[in-house]
């Protein structure tokens, strides 16, 4: 009996370990290096999918965007435009703290956003109010960036309610010069 507890105990360890994400110390020392506010500066254009719970394609987006710094607060001005014609705004207003970790507000986000970089890589996570019906229903944003070049970088958002993946969002945001 108690080898098979053991067994038991052993079995669920592994399966919570293997299903857990990487943290963004993992990606340090890779290459270009991630910087937020270098990045995220001027004006930028994302192309993008959003896939339900299934994988399934369920809208294709573009996003317009300007971003400006005064120090280390920065705003981040966002324009969706998805293929059904519905457009949606979202203003961040991000901070970049004294330790390196960035922090950000918008009018749909409950709390705050709070990230972090290292390498290549920037990662943050946050809860979004979203329509729904004649409602609204929060969900949680599981946001990573991956740096391909200075100018190009690939955005999977994870969205999860009740800790269940519901959708997901990807990325392509390219920096206009």
């Amino acid at each position: 009996m108690i080898k098979l507890k053991a067994l038991f105990i052993f079995a669920m360890v592994l399966l919570i370990t293997s299903c857990s994400a990487p943290d963004v110390d993992y990606y340090q020392g890779t290459e270009p290096k991630f910087d937020f506010k270098q990045f995220f500066s001027g004006e930028l254009k994302a192309y993008g999918v959003v896939q339900d719970h299934k994988g399934e394609l369920t809208r294709k987006l573009v996003v317009d965007m300007q971003a400006s710094w005064n120090g280390n607060q920065g705003v981040i001005d966002e324009q969706f435009v998805y293929d059904d014609g519905e457009t949606q705004t979202r203003v961040w207003y991000i901070t970049i703290n004294d330790d390196g970790s960035i922090t950000g507000t918008a009018s749909d986000v409950i709390g705050e956003a709070k990230g972090e970089s290292n390498g290549s890589v920037f990662h943050w996570t946050y809860s979004v109010e979203l329509p729904h019906d004649d409602s609204t229903l929060v969900v949680n944003f599981d946001d990573w960036m991956y740096l391909v070049t200075q100018s190009r970088l690939i955005n999977r958002t994870a969205i999860d309610k009740f800790g269940f993946e519901v959708g997901e969002v990807t990325l392509v945001i390219e920096k206009i010069e």
